[in-house]
């Protein structure tokens, strides 16, 4: 049984992201990924009934977790 990831998942041409996919990522699990969306510490946006998370915003989350850790 292969452990591959989907295809999609490391497909550097996607603009947005599901939530799993942001999830995996980041390496966090999805509730912990819904929490920060909630939170507003990531962004995300409404596509119909959907909700994705643009391509850049799991760096730009990380980015921003770093920024702050230097700065404490």
């Amino acid at each position: 049984m292969s452990t591959a990831l989907p295809p999609t998942v490391d497909d550097p041409t996607l603009v947005l992201l599901t939530v799993e996919e942001a999830a995996r990522r980041l390496r966090i699990g999805r509730t912990t990924c819904y929490r920060l969306i909630r939170t507003g510490e990531l962004e995300s946006i409404p596509v119909g009934g959907l909700r994705r998370i643009p391509a850049d915003a799991p760096a730009a989350y990380v980015a921003r977790r770093r920024a702050e850790q230097r700065a404490a």
